[in-house]
């Protein structure tokens, strides 16, 4: 299990501000705003960062377009940030049985799919998403997905540009939410973790080469720390909303 991506509501200008945008290049981040997916109802930008990524998205009109009925009701309420905290998964379906056996309600792994051109057209996804239960404490969700196959995998690779990596910031390491969990929030986390620490306030999960940290607060924020080797780079922040990005090396 690894973190891949993380999908953030955002404002019109976090896709149009040239202020924003290059705020965002500041730091290393090749964000193009222009390319991405979308319909009529929802535009999605992304910053690819190594293998992993941000989802910038934006619902332009009531229906949402073919987005996630529940996430496109809350961008609509007023959600902006982290909406959906996604985990690569190898195998979907024995992640989705397990969660079963422990209680935790889940429907089965379905690909995401959307229509478009008048509802005519419909597009589904090479990869299928399970759904964890909405958190209490924190308004996110975690979801799990699988590619189809390597194939897709390799395929996808191929429009993760523009790339960080070109700028020596190769992937998340770390992320920090801060906030208050609920006790069934914490029985999410027992379902879905098996290595993690919980001490002092702060429950940290330890995946392979990530780490992920729940720390109790007052106020609800979120800082995704990316790994960088580039010196002109290195400790650079940008904040979008209630989300900071920052570069980190220990040795620059």
């Amino acid at each position: 299990m690894k973190i891949d991506h993380l999908v953030v509501n955002v404002d019109r200008s976090v896709h149009e501000d040239k202020d924003i945008i290059e705020k965002i290049h500041s730091i290393g981040l090749p964000y193009n705003p222009k390319k991405g997916k979308g319909t009529k109802g929802f535009k999605v930008s992304n910053i690819w960062i190594g293998n992993e990524y941000f989802e910038f998205v934006r619902i332009k009109t009531k229906g949402g377009g073919g987005w996630l009925k529940d996430w496109t009701t809350k961008y609509l309420d007023g959600h902006r940030g982290l909406i959906g905290f996604c985990l690569e998964v190898t195998d979907i379906d024995e992640s989705y049985q397990k969660l079963l056996h422990q209680n935790i309600d889940v429907a089965p792994p379905k690909p995401l799919e959307f229509r478009w051109f008048f509802n005519l057209l419909k597009k589904t996804m090479p990869w299928r998403n399970l759904y964890l239960p909405e958190f209490q404490g924190v308004p996110f969700q975690f979801f799990l997905q699988q590619l189809d196959d390597e194939k897709t995998k390799n395929y996808m690779k191929k429009y993760m540009v523009p790339n960080s990596l070109d700028n020596e910031i190769s992937g998340i390491s770390e992320v920090m939410i801060y906030g208050e969990l609920t006790k069934e929030d914490k029985k999410i986390l027992n379902a879905l973790f098996k290595n993690y620490e919980d001490k002092d306030d702060i429950l940290t999960i330890y995946l392979e080469k990530q780490r992920i940290r729940f720390i109790k607060s007052d106020q609800y924020k979120v800082e995704v720390i990316l790994t960088c080797d580039n010196r002109n780079y290195a400790n650079k922040l940008v904040n979008i909303d209630n989300l900071q990005i920052k570069n980190w090396n220990d040795s620059l």
